[in-house]
């Protein structure tokens, strides 16, 4: 009897270490009866960004006034005292239409006298004519010398090189005269007049200025590198500054030389649209890293194995090693590598981030 109660006991003991053990399980379970090792990850939130052709493909801008494509600066010949300028600001002209008359005292009495040498000369040389003919009759006769008949021949060679010395110089004089009347050399109007009438005005000193209506460019200094790849014909962007509205620009001349005591090189650009002579403009060019990728500077992470950043797939992320080549704003631009353009990246909510972690894109 003491065996058999003995052996009860330990049976007792052994059902509740048993007991014990059950709930210490159904403790550590949670709801559901599912372990903590089959509970589903947490997304981590994070923002993303898109990998870029480019530094954003944004151009830099060069900053030049709108003018007409073609124009000019008038001035006179002679100088002298401006007469009458019968034009004003703004006004439309045609070719031809005088536009300035200048008074010179001394062109008129200087064309008279061209007039009366000529006159003169010419007498002159048609009496010498006709005492040639009678000296070949009496040279003929054997009454004159040939000397005298080649002094003959020779007085009147030299008042034929006179006359058409005497025409050259009336010729110049009318010219001169000329002068004296500005007129329009194309169809335009009129953009600055510079000389008052009553006003000096010397031998080339511009008076006005005009332009035509046809077309107009900007032209713009740029650095040589950016030259490259364009041609005439090319189009590039142009930006209004005041309603900074986008216009169409094609190149019209390329300089292939720096202006004196520059290292920048100008650039026309021919302008298709609304716009006024004077008006701000910005030419956009690309430069030559344009196609380089690039992402935003936040989405770069520096370790002891180097640059990288979370690239995207499938709602994970995975740790892709980068090479920077430069820096461009607020971008770094990518050397030849894994990623590509359109590739999303992570580039807010990094620190809380581990390779392969499920994410949830925010806003």
């Amino acid at each position: 009897m003491v065996r058999a109660s003995g052996w009860q006991g330990r049976r007792c003991r052994l059902w509740v270490l048993a007991a014990v053990a059950g709930l210490a399980v159904v403790g550590c379970r949670g709801e559901g009866g599912e372990s903590p090792g089959a509970a589903a990850p947490v997304a981590v939130p994070v923002r993303v960004a898109e990998v870029a052709a480019g530094a954003g493909q944004q151009a830099l801008r060069f900053a030049g006034s709108a003018r007409a494509r073609q124009r000019a600066s008038l001035t006179f010949q002679v100088g002298g005292t401006l007469a009458t300028r019968p034009v004003e600001i703004g006004q439309a002209v045609k070719a031809g239409d005088v536009l300035a008359t200048l008074y010179n005292p001394q062109l008129g009495p200087a064309r008279d006298a061209a007039r009366a040498r000529l006159a003169e000369l010419q007498a002159q040389a048609a009496q010498a004519r006709r005492d040639l003919r009678r000296a070949e009759q009496l040279f003929q006769r054997g009454v004159l010398s040939q000397a005298d008949q080649e002094q003959q021949q020779a007085r009147l060679a030299a008042l034929e090189a006179g006359v058409r010395s005497a025409r050259a110089s009336l010729q110049q004089s009318e010219q001169l005269n000329g002068e004296t009347r500005l007129r329009a050399p194309f169809d335009g109007s009129i953009e600055t007049l510079m000389v008052e009438p009553g006003e000096f005005v010397a031998a080339g000193q511009p008076v006005l200025q005009m332009a035509a209506g046809d077309g107009m460019e900007v032209e713009v200094l740029v650095p040589a590198a950016l030259l490259n790849g364009l041609v005439v014909g090319s189009p590039v962007p142009v930006w209004s500054v005041l309603a900074d509205q986008p216009l169409s620009g094609r190149v019209a001349e390329l300089g292939r030389g720096a202006s004196l005591g520059s290292v920048l090189y100008p650039l026309v650009v021919g302008l298709d649209g609304p716009v006024q002579a004077g008006d701000a403009l910005e030419v956009g060019l690309q430069p030559a890293d344009a196609e380089a990728l690039s992402v935003p500077l936040a989405a770069v992470m520096r370790s002891a194995a180097g640059l990288s950043v979370f690239r995207l797939t499938d709602q994970r992320v995975e740790r892709v090693a980068i090479d920077v080549d430069g820096f461009e704003g607020e971008r770094a631009l990518l050397r030849d590598g894994p990623l590509s353009a359109g590739d999303q990246v992570v580039y807010a909510g990094i620190s809380r981030l581990a390779d392969g972690d499920t994410v949830e894109l925010l806003p």
